[in-house]
């Protein structure tokens, strides 16, 4: 079902573009222009304006559909679910930080890469 939806929304969407590069250029953006007379006069709607408005109304429907479908299909799932992983228990023990018990205080010095920056943590001298 979903993909006849998509492919009638396709079509649609197609025919909308299309009949939009037919209809005559009027100029002038925003409705300004094409043609004399009072401004709140509209000109009757052509034939490519009411099948504009057809497919118009066409490609809204086709995509609510297409939205409510694919709400309905993702209700209660996750994307850890689709990907066959899962978040870890909150009941697993966490790791145990290493710790420097036992050690002698004089063998603890910064480690190579802090460059002599006094806040950086010591590690085991390495001999």
């Amino acid at each position: 079902m979903e993909n006849v939806i998509l492919i009638v929304h396709l079509l649609l969407a197609l025919g909308l573009i299309g009949v939009v590069l037919l209809q005559r250029s009027e100029g002038g953006g925003l409705g300004m222009g094409g043609g004399g007379g009072a401004m709140s006069q509209r000109a009757p709607l052509s034939a490519l304006g009411k099948v504009t408005w057809i497919l118009a109304v066409g490609f809204i429907c086709t995509s609510l559909t297409m939205t409510v479908i694919a709400a309905r299909n993702a209700s209660g799932s996750s994307i850890l679910d689709r990907l066959g992983t899962s978040a870890p228990a909150d009941d697993a023990p966490a790791p145990a930080a290493p710790t420097l018990d036992g050690l002698d205080p004089s063998q603890l010095v910064p480690p190579p890469s802090a460059g002599g920056d006094a806040d950086a943590p010591l590690v085991p001298r390495a001999d």
